[in-house]
């Protein structure tokens, strides 16, 4: 696809100066917490960065204080370039973002409300950091849920089951704001989002990237420690996993059927990308699409024996109960 197209009074489309990483950001009237995450980032440890700042059609302030931004870090010798989303949402303006990023040795997605601790890159980098070169490789994991005033802190849940494609077919497991990629995943995320668009998208920016990473074979390697401070507010597209509350939502999202919609456009997504999953990982997913739509006792066998798995109890009660009433 071709790159985006600057909105009125944006700087000139004119070629990133090279940084060995980009940081991608969604923002669509965010100002009311914008000026924060910027912050956040130029209080990094790591600096050798630019930034990408996806406007999906702001009408409020965020597209000044962008400006104002890359002003101030033009300074310190860091760009800043606030691009046009599709004007689509989230999902499809990070996948944009991806697929226009510039090449990089590494990539961080970003949020517009939240708030990175001074370490979050240098801590994902170093995690990415024994991966061999060639193997694409996702940093993602745990974050300090907060209220909308970055207090009243709980950690984000702990999972214990290895991440794997097997895993990431039915369960994302880390949100895209705590998510870094390294050179090969970089090269495999821009290859496979043009597709991904083109296939209208999947349901959420971040679970295609885990079940693309962990499909062609590389590494998802996740934190425990977290690195961020998630807000919370009325405006979040998508809350946290904590609670009674969180539980209840996820149980309305199978009754409803918005988890087989989600599995629907993760399906047709990453069937764009087949070519690039590792022959294994492209069978299961075959296979998962077929066991869809058989009888019920064909599909909780077909099930149980391609391991497909949620993490904690709960998240695995309500995987078969999704499926015990095909809404999976």
């Amino acid at each position: 696809m071709s790159p985006a197209q600057h909105p009125p009074g944006m700087p000139p489309d004119t070629a990133l100066r090279a940084a060995r990483g980009v940081i991608v950001m969604g923002v669509f009237n965010g100002a009311a917490h914008l000026r924060a995450q910027l912050q956040s980032f130029a209080d990094q440890t790591r600096s050798d960065w630019c930034l990408v700042a996806g406007d999906d059609g702001s009408t409020d302030a965020g597209p000044d204080m962008l400006r104002a931004f890359a002003e101030e870090m033009g300074l310190e010798g860091r760009e800043v370039r606030p691009v046009a989303g599709p004007g689509r949402g989230a999902t499809l303006n990070f996948l944009s973002l991806l697929a226009t990023a510039p090449e990089a040795d590494w990539l961080a997605l970003s949020d517009q409300d939240d708030v990175w601790l001074p370490e979050h890159l240098e801590t994902g980098l170093a995690a990415l950091a024994d991966v061999p070169d060639d193997l694409p490789a996702l940093y993602g994991g745990r974050s300090w849920i907060c209220d909308e005033d970055l207090g009243h802190r709980r950690m984000s849940p702990r999972f214990g089951r290895a991440p794997g494609f097997r895993n990431a077919l039915v369960q994302s497991i880390a949100g895209g704001n705590t998510m870094l990629l390294n050179r090969a995943g970089v090269d495999l995320a821009r290859a496979a989002a043009g597709e991904a668009l083109a296939a209208g998208g999947p349901a959420t920016h971040d679970w295609w990237l885990y079940q693309l990473i962990a499909g062609a074979g590389g590494r998802v390697i996740r934190d425990e420690v977290p690195t961020i401070l998630y807000r919370q507010h009325g405006g979040n597209l998508f809350g946290s996993n904590l609670g009674r509350g969180a539980m209840l939502r996820r149980l309305a999202h199978v009754l409803r059927g918005d988890l087989a919609r989600w599995v629907d456009a993760n399906i047709a997504a990453l069937t764009a990308s087949a070519h690039r999953l590792t022959p294994e990982n492209r069978a299961i997913l075959t296979d998962f699409a077929r066991m869809r739509g058989l009888g019920l006792v064909a599909r909780l066998k077909g099930f149980a024996r391609a391991g497909l798995y949620r993490q904690g109890r709960v998240g695995q009660a309500l995987l078969w109960l999704a499926l015990t009433m095909k809404k999976l």
